[in-house]
């Protein structure tokens, strides 16, 4: 069992979060010296309500009755204050350190490789990133220092018993550990229950996020029924975690006004016997105030079970976004070069790499792409065409080998300068909900949209855009469903050509676009390729043809390499069968 889960508070896990509030030490402090000044008030209206009947009513002194009722008027004022300022605070501590937390959390997963994303749900991690941030904003807003309040408002107000009476003070202390000890079996049988539920919601929104986002898939494949029924189980996996923590709270706070309940019963029997045979022992003040008390004394308790099931949930929160936070798993980015622009020589030396341990996907690859050269990669699905994308950008770290540019290993170059100096056009074209032009300069702030339209109708791709609504500004919507793939194609190619890349790889599918699209696509390939190294994965064979050198990969390994002409004179050479089974059928076409 994990600590979390051990242990009802974490101590550690607490002087962690602990480091996020030192910017805010001064409101910190302002909140404790609040939480003392309301304990102190909390006690002071039952005190002077004891003098009150003892001093004026008892004895009919009304002008010092009337003292004793603008003193606790005074004190209702302060304390409805010291309210208000103490409840603002605490929520404002709450958001401004959780809104530290996700930024420092997001910073940490745009840096993660791409094999992290591969092995983690989307909906998990936007559960940490957005609710399990609230969980932790209410640690402080709604957790932690109400509880602090409500613990030191229970000592002062038995202090003031104790000051008050012993005698009924004792009543009241024979009957207090009971309830303490239910209220420590609760939160630890919450602590468990609220781990349960933090994981079924976890679940839920991975089950949500990947049904929708694949929504077409289901209902092409009428899968709705399926869907549906898997849905209804996690959905009921999820109903009976938050049961759990129901059937706790359902047994507890009726246990909690019982106790309270015979606790007031045996004081007023006590007291009100006291007076009756006038011991001296209780007087009528003393009785009142007691009565008074005892809700003060248990509330608070109950208070704090309750708001510790908000500090549960909270801890449990910040544990799991401490684990992702915790998670190393960026490229390493030692390099000390920063690329401003590269003469564009490419070469893989030996490369081998593969995504999962013992399977490698290429199998020490060498080749070589000179300045200004476009070479096209074929072969079959799962050859290893898109990992040498991957890999050039570093997207992952490679096993063995070397790749370099200019002669220089891509690892001493910094990754945000080897980045911008590369464009990609992939084959898998994904849009922001945004506009056409942010899309294109994802926002970066050297780039036009006079820059911007320029290069539209360098390529060829101007006139589309401006037949759209809005023109530039026309909003593509969630991944570009407003566009069709061929247009997303063309935005991708007009993506990668406002930057100015000093290297250019293409994947550049065109088998489910219209004939017209194709042509455009077509254009745009020739005009940025055109005096730039190119690596292209190629599925049209115009690209093989005008190539310089065409690379033929097969399980991982470059079986040919060499011009169109050249490997088509090989008796029967792996891309001439392939040619002819393929790109032939494509010629007659």
């Amino acid at each position: 069992m994990s600590k979390t889960k051990e242990n009802i508070f974490d101590i550690v896990l607490f002087k962690r979060l602990f480091q996020y509030i030192k910017p805010y030490k001064v409101v910190f402090i302002v909140l404790l010296i609040l939480v003392v000044l309301l304990a102190v008030f909390s006690a002071a209206t039952p005190y002077i309500t004891k003098y009150a009947i003892d001093n004026s009513i008892e004895v009919k002194a009304s002008e010092s009755f009337l003292n004793y009722i603008l003193a606790m008027f005074a004190v209702l004022i302060l304390q409805t204050v010291f309210q208000l300022a103490f409840i603002y605070y605490a929520a404002w501590l709450g958001q401004n350190l959780v809104e530290d937390v996700r930024v420092k959390l997001f910073n940490h997963l745009l840096k993660f490789k791409m094999k992290y994303y591969d092995n983690s749900s989307v909906g998990v991690l936007i559960t940490r990133a957005v609710t399990d941030m609230e969980r932790i904003a209410d640690i402080f807003g709604q957790g932690l220092f109400m509880i602090f309040r409500d613990l030191l408002a229970m000592v002062v107000v038995f202090g003031v018993m104790m000051f008050i009476n012993w005698r009924l003070s004792l009543i009241v202390f024979i009957m207090l550990p009971v309830l303490l000890y239910a209220t420590r079996i609760f939160q630890k049988y919450m602590k468990v229950a609220f781990e349960e539920v933090r994981n079924e919601v976890s679940n839920l929104n991975s089950f949500v996020q990947e049904r929708l986002t694949g929504m077409k898939i289901l209902q092409l494949f009428t899968r709705e029924e399926v869907e549906y029924e898997k849905f209804t189980v996690i959905n009921e996996r999820h109903k009976k975690g938050w049961l759990k923590t129901v059937w706790y709270n359902s047994i507890f706070f009726p246990l909690a006004d019982l106790v309270s309940s015979v606790c007031i019963g045996a004081v007023a029997w006590y007291g009100g016997l006291s007076i009756v045979l006038e011991n001296n022992e209780v007087s009528q003040g003393d009785l009142i105030a007691f009565i008074m008390f005892i809700p003060m004394l248990f509330r608070p308790l109950r208070q704090i079970a309750d708001k510790f099931n908000t500090l549960q949930m909270g801890m449990v929160a910040a544990n799991r976004v401490f684990k992702v936070l915790d998670t190393t798993s960026q490229i390493d980015d030692h390099g000390t070069i920063v690329a401003e622009h590269f003469k564009g020589d490419i070469a893989f030396k030996e490369v081998v790499f593969s995504y999962v341990d013992h399977e490698e996907v290429l199998k020490g690859i060498s080749f070589d792409v000179k300045s200004g050269e476009t070479i096209a990669i074929v072969g079959a699905t799962g050859a290893g065409k898109s990992t040498i994308i991957n890999l050039l950008n570093r997207f992952y770290e490679i096993k063995d080998g070397e790749i370099a540019i200019d002669g220089v290993n891509i690892k001493d170059v910094t990754l945000a300068s080897l980045r911008t100096q590369i464009a990609v056009v992939l084959q898998d074209v994904f849009l922001f909900a945004d506009t056409i032009l942010n899309n294109i300069t994802l926002n970066h702030p050297e780039i036009t949209e006079a820059q911007v339209e320029a290069a539209a109708k360098e390529i060829g791709v101007h006139d589309f855009i401006t037949s759209l609504p809005g023109g530039y500004h026309y909003n593509v919507k969630e991944r570009g469903v407003m566009l069709s793939s061929g247009q997303r194609q063309l935005i991708s190619f007009l993506r990668a050509y406002v930057t100015n890349p000093s290297i250019l790889v293409l994947d550049e599918a065109t088998s489910s676009v219209d004939s017209y699209s194709e042509q455009l696509i077509q254009n745009a390939t020739e005009k940025i390729t055109k005096g730039r190294t190119s690596i292209v994965i190629a599925h049209r064979l115009a690209t093989i043809k005008k190539a310089d050198k065409i690379l033929v990969m097969d399980s991982g390994e470059i079986v040919e390499q060499g011009t169109h002409d050249e490997l088509l004179q090989r008796v029967n050479g792996y891309y001439k069968n392939l040619y002819e089974v393929q790109f032939l059928k494509e010629e007659a076409v």
